[in-house]
């Protein structure tokens, strides 16, 4: 196998390649002032669990996130295989993200999305720059985990775990 400098990686080979990796879907959520705003991430993992901390990585190119960052929290809701429609709402501009959804407040006051298969609420505890994204620590606050199967993203669709 040859090994190619980091210039001559083409990026379309580069994502065809690594969505060989299938991941879970989640999306990200704060609040801006009294206003609820979130974005499908994922990029999210576990990192620590002494301390416990997870990483997420928005891009650079979202509009939400800075958004997000300042409040110095996020909730992570991690999507059932049924919430698609929610992975693809909160992939998208300039809509109005929250409208019809349901939602409570997290112990960091960000929201928690209905039904979602875990929410995980952090603090941010530091951010790096990652290239054409971010990458966000966050000290996990309070967690949850309710019952259902995940929704998996895999070589650029969404499905489901057969378990």
């Amino acid at each position: 196998m040859t090994t190619l400098p980091e210039s001559e990686i083409d990026r379309g080979i580069f994502r065809t390649v690594l969505g060989h990796f299938a991941s879970g879907v989640a999306v990200v959520t704060g609040m801006d002032g009294a206003e609820p705003v979130g974005l499908t991430c994922q990029s999210f993992f576990s990192l620590s669990i002494d301390p416990p901390l997870i990483a997420i990585a928005p891009g650079r190119s979202s509009t939400t996130w800075p958004r997000i960052e300042p409040t110095g929290s996020f909730t992570v809701s991690i999507l059932s295989d049924t919430q698609e429609h929610l992975a693809r709402g909160f992939a998208a501009s300039g809509a109005d993200k929250f409208q019809g959804v349901g939602w409570t407040p997290g112990r960091t006051g960000a929201p928690r999305l209905a039904d979602a298969l875990a929410w995980v609420d952090c603090q941010i505890e530091d951010v790096h720059d990652a290239g054409d994204h971010v990458l966000v620590i966050g000290s996990v606050k309070a967690l949850e985990g309710g019952r259902g199967e995940p929704l998996v993203f895999y070589r650029g669709g969404f499905g489901g775990f057969q378990s």
